[in-house]
């Protein structure tokens, strides 16, 4: 059994942290030196060669790309105590990392890893500096408060500028950064670090940077250093009442206190420090591993996570704290070959212990966890127990699904849930063979509970089943993965836009549903008032007699009197709710729609549940015709860096797409064009795109919101669902 069955380490020497960044800004490459640089492999895996430790999938290796975030466990001990074994020892701390996907259509991989994550390395293209999916993650980021340093990469680029990057992260991203160092050298003369902090200078020799040379700054660096530092010192005063005083009185900060303002401030996410290296010239890491020892979070300096007494509705917190009731969060679904499937969790208060049982107020049932795992990528360590604030994986539950809490059942709690984006883009999946049907179903099961941003609909009226996600790209990957993982042959319709419908305007309508066969009928009878939800109000101001499901539907009881008993409102609400799975125009889902139940009739003998519900169902579709229902399509933020010689061109076609171009910057020797496009507009666009350019332009777009189509698009959609 593993020596981490008893907590060796304690909770402040503990680091939850994951790497994020858009696409292509050195992730996965930073994450392969900091597993050579903690010890736990002896050699560099290169994402270029198909060998990065954290891509393990098949698809991760030919892509070159993270589809799937991967946990790592590792430690870590100050660059400043190597070389004295007591100190080392005394300092070491453990790291539980998760290098996240870059690509939008694995956003979700992002979203759930910051639910449990107490802190971000955000990476940036020291060439491109900050870039779409850049500001995607930060605004998740933003929306768990989750405290952040800033590392630009790639200075031994051609083109590289960190002033351009740092100045792109203020405009763009926060005001509230500030740079920690300074490099010395650019591009091909990018030679070592000066840390603003200590006034030093950082060199890294050896095969994998390794051997690290402390100096004092060079002397045609020292004015820069020194006005970067004021700088540095002036933003963090900001942060508090009391370095402003001492900043503005004059006062001198000694390291140890600007570091403790520095770690303050950013826990609070009032300050993001900035750092800078190469990771493939293995230049700087080692500073950015200090960096989050110095600055980012341990699970105690984070606030207690908040929940939801499933008994009485009530908040309460749990501190992180072995001995608090258990509180865990499970994130993440992934089926492994050898042991079945494996739940990622995150514990937040507590111990969870292999053997013992568990409860999931979601299904109410208690669950045993057969074996706990700690991953190193794809790799296993065997523990016996799990502490506060560590994140693992187990073996052994039925029936736990992403986003599900763990607890006791003697202390019931519920998280909040992890927040999933809606799936613009679907397609069909018809198995080829019937021994392949059954096959499908198990496939789709395992992968739906695996990834809470594919949507599965099986069409009862054509007998087709329609996946829906991310973008194309994510769906290719989930027939792939079914094909290499499930042994399912399937053929595939074309890629389709996932429409919706909503509504303009306001309208009432009636319903009733009654029924006379002899014997006990059926009676129910409502009025309803429907009109456009309006957005943006917090649960917590919402009226009592008021029910929202997210940003999409809206239930108002306003029955007054009685006219329709209590017992039968339930089934009013469920009825308009499943009338939204198809919209009135061309069948899609509708979204954005409140309905207000305010009249009504009932009968002491007849009425039952299924009466009212069919009935608010007939009153939905009544009323939903005559509130000006228009159909609704993906827009997304698309942005296109080509060269000079090609911007008329690329932006010309954009234009054809019914697009809106928004504006164009320099990115280095090119041209960086953003522009909102429809969906629809931009199947096979990378093809066309790389035709257009010689192949030397390269898109990337994200799904940016939903819109109503105009007219004649709308008269096309509706004609093509008819056929």
């Amino acid at each position: 059994m593993s020596s981490t069955d008893v907590r060796d380490y304690p909770l402040e020497k503990v680091r939850n942290f994951g790497i994020i960044a858009h696409i292509d800004a050195g992730k996965t490459t930073t994450s392969e030196r900091i597993l050579y640089y903690t010890g736990m492999s002896h050699k560099i895996g290169e994402v270029h060669d198909g060998e990065a430790t954290t891509d393990w999938m098949e698809q991760e290796k030919e892509r070159g790309i993270t589809i799937t975030a991967a946990a790592i466990t590792c430690f870590w001990s100050p660059t400043w105590s190597v070389g004295n074994k007591d100190l080392t020892a005394k300092n070491k701390h453990r790291f539980n990392i998760i290098d996240t996907p870059g690509h939008v259509d694995f956003t979700i991989e992002v979203e759930r890893s910051l639910r449990v994550l107490d802190g971000a390395i955000v990476s940036f293209d020291g060439v491109a500096g900050v870039e779409p999916q850049s500001e995607t993650v930060w605004r998740q980021s933003d929306r768990y408060h989750v405290p952040r340093i800033c590392y630009i990469n790639k200075l031994d680029r051609t083109g590289a500028s960190f002033d351009k990057s740092y100045n792109s992260i203020l405009d763009r991203l926060s005001k509230s950064a500030a740079r920690m160092q300074l490099p010395i050298g650019l591009e091909e003369n990018f030679e070592g670090i000066i840390d603003l902090v200590s006034m030093k200078a950082y060199y890294f020799s050896g095969v994998m940077g390794d051997e690290i040379t402390v100096k004092d700054v060079p002397a045609d660096y020292v004015d820069a250093a020194k006005k970067l530092r004021t700088e540095l010192i002036e933003k963090v005063s900001e942060t508090d009442e009391t370095l402003m005083m001492k900043y503005l009185e004059g006062g001198e900060f000694t390291v140890e206190e600007l570091k403790a303002a520095i770690r303050k401030a950013t826990i609070e996410c009032k300050f993001f420090p900035v750092f800078c290296g190469s990771s493939l010239k293995n230049k700087g890491v080692q500073l950015i591993l200090d960096a989050v020892i110095d600055y980012l979070p341990s699970p105690k300096d984070i606030p207690a996570i908040k929940g939801i007494n499933p008994e009485t509705d009530e908040e309460i917190e749990r501190p992180a704290d072995d001995n608090q009731p258990l509180t865990a969060l499970a994130f993440k679904m992934m089926s492994d070959p050898f042991i079945g499937q494996l739940v990622f969790f995150r514990v937040y208060a507590g111990t969870i212990e292999s053997g013992s049982y568990v409860y999931n107020p979601r299904t109410g049932n208690k669950e045993r966890i057969s074996r706990i795992v700690r991953m190193q990528a794809n790799k296993r360590e065997e523990v016996k127990k799990v502490y506060a604030g560590e994140i693992a994986a187990a073996v052994g539950f039925k029936d736990v699904i992403t986003s599900d809490t763990i607890c006791s059942e003697e202390n019931p709690i519920i998280l909040e849930k992890i927040f999933a984006s809606e799936p613009v883009i679907a397609l069909s999946v018809e198995p080829k063979t019937r021994a392949d049907q059954e096959k499908l179903g198990m496939a789709l099961s395992a992968l739906g509970k695996e990834d809470p941003s594919l949507r599965i609909q099986a069409d009862a009226e054509t007998g087709q089943t329609t996946i829906a996600g991310m973008g194309e790209l994510h769906l290719e990957i989930i027939v792939d993965r079914m094909k290499r993982e499930f042994g399912v042959e399937c053929n595939t319709g074309k890629p389709q836009v996932a429409y919706r419908e909503s509504i303009l305007g306001e309208a009432s309508a009636e319903g009733k549903y009654v029924k006379q066969s002899g014997g006990k009928g059926q009676y129910g009878h409502v009025w309803i008032k429907m009109k456009p939800l309006e957005r943006g109000i917090a649960k917590e101001d919402l009226p009592k007699n008021v029910k929202r499901d997210g940003e999409n539907f809206e239930f108002i009881n306003s029955i007054k009197g009685g006219v329709i008993p209590n017992e039968f409102i339930p089934a009013v609400e469920k009825g308009a709710k499943e009338a939204m799975d198809r919209g009135v125009l061309a069948g899609f889902r509708m979204v954005g729609v409140s309905i207000e139940a305010y009249d009504g009739s009932y009968h002491d003998v007849d009425s039952s549940e299924i009466a009212f519900k069919l009935a608010s169902m007939e009153a939905f579709r009544d009323a939903a015709k005559k509130a000006k229902p228009v159909i609704l399509e993906p827009i997304m933020s698309v942005e296109v860096v080509t060269p000079d010689q090609f911007y008329g061109d690329v932006s010309g076609n954009l234009s054809s797409k019914r697009g809106q171009i928004e504006g164009m910057e320099e990115r280095g020797v090119n041209k960086a064009i953003k522009a909102k496009v429809p969906l629809a507009e931009l199947f096979g666009y990378v093809t066309e795109l790389r035709s257009m350019t010689q192949g030397r332009a390269n898109p990337t777009m994200e799904f940016s919101h939903y819109e109503v189509v105009p007219k004649n698009v709308e008269t096309e959609i509706i004609k093509s669902r008819a056929q």
